[in-house]
């Protein structure tokens, strides 16, 4: 964890933040390793400090030796002015994205009453651009929890049959999952067929599954915190001629992505190769989503793969590469693998079979 403090505390420095407030739970975790749904991390150049209640006092000690653990009862005024000022803090960076309006105002009535001069300074992005790049263990985890998507995905493909609900197939993926090892998934699972699969984020129903039409599904395992991201689209019976046409050219256009995708590209740029392949179809208007993003502690992270993204890809970065062309009242086709920049070009984690058409 100390190399992370210190290339948060390398960043304050070049903001001329004295301390920083972090309230985003991913944030929390990556920067103490605390794995508790309650607390604060106070930042400093020379402190390190976690404060969270008396349920998870003992778990804080544990799980984050690099913090020293203060433990805080009733409201911010009790405890954060006091603890701000003990620490030094003139300039206080706190997570623009994540705090609430309420929450800003009950810092600046709490400081105010204690007569603590703390200026407030909005910070966004800061943690997690540098969770973007990922360490060898990070990257291990995602690798586990991909194994587990892959298996529990081939295993109830060849289980798949017309007849079957949508919700009974995301149930079957979710049980699959569970059961292989995976922590709680990292978002609900997507089971979209026929003409539901032309939504992307479609939401399993009871629809029933029929046969020669594409049925879309995204799912997701989660291991020691971190996620990975699938995305197939299969059929039941055979694909018609249709489904084999729209298939193959979104297959292109990923493998093309994955292909060409290399250290210093833009997430822009990126995003551009596959997106040319699938507007020289005549598809262009139907792939409306960006190409991919990052994965780690969340599910969607940095960096970003889409049509405004200046993100700069570089090695260590985890993302996902998934093109789609959905056609509405037909269906949809979307293919997505997580994958590492590995060495300045693209290796794929996530190898889940795909259909040949």
């Amino acid at each position: 964890m100390n190399k992370r403090l210190e290339k948060l505390r390398s960043r304050l420095t070049e903001k001329a933040i004295d301390g920083i407030l972090i309230t985003q739970p991913d944030n929390r975790r990556y920067l103490s390793g605390f794995h508790g749904t309650a607390g604060y991390l106070i930042i400093t150049a020379r402190r390190a400090i976690l404060a969270t209640d008396f349920r998870y006092t003992e778990q804080a000690k544990e799980e984050a030796p690099d913090f020293t653990v203060k433990q805080i009862t009733g409201n911010l005024e009790k405890w954060f002015p006091g603890l701000a000022g003990d620490m030094g803090i003139k300039r206080l960076g706190f997570e623009g994205r994540d705090v609430a309006f309420s929450f800003h105002r009950q810092i600046i009535d709490a400081l105010k009453k204690k007569k603590y001069s703390v200026k407030l300074v909005p910070i966004e992005g800061l943690v997690e651009d540098i969770r973007a790049v990922k360490g060898p263990e990070e990257i291990e985890f995602i690798a586990k929890a991909s194994a587990i998507t892959d298996a529990s995905f081939e295993d109830i493909e060849s289980k798949l049959k017309a007849g079957m609900t949508e919700n009974q197939v995301a149930w079957e993926l979710e049980k699959a999952m569970r059961e292989g090892g995976s922590e709680y998934l990292p978002f609900d699972i997507i089971v979209a067929s026929g003409p539901n699969a032309s939504l992307p984020h479609a939401k399993p129903t009871d629809r029933a599954i029929k046969a020669g039409e594409s049925i879309v599904i995204d799912m997701g395992a989660r291991y020691k915190g971190y996620a990975s991201d699938l995305s197939r689209t299969v059929c039941v019976g055979g694909p018609d001629t249709k489904l084999k046409e729209v298939y193959n050219i979104v297959l292109k256009a990923q493998t093309a992505a994955a292909e060409a995708i290399s250290k210093g590209m833009t997430g822009n740029h990126a995003d551009k190769i596959a997106r040319d392949l699938i507007n020289k179809a005549g598809y262009g208007e139907a792939f409306g989503h960006s190409l991919g993003h990052g994965v780690g502690l969340a599910a969607h992270e940095q960096p970003r793969l889409g049509t405004l993204s200046k993100d700069r890809l570089t090695d260590g970065m985890v993302f996902t590469i998934e093109p789609g062309i959905y056609l509405s009242g037909w269906g949809g086709v979307r293919i997505e693998d997580t994958v590492v920049m590995e060495r300045g070009k693209v290796k794929m984690i996530t190898k889940a079979r795909k259909m040949t058409c």
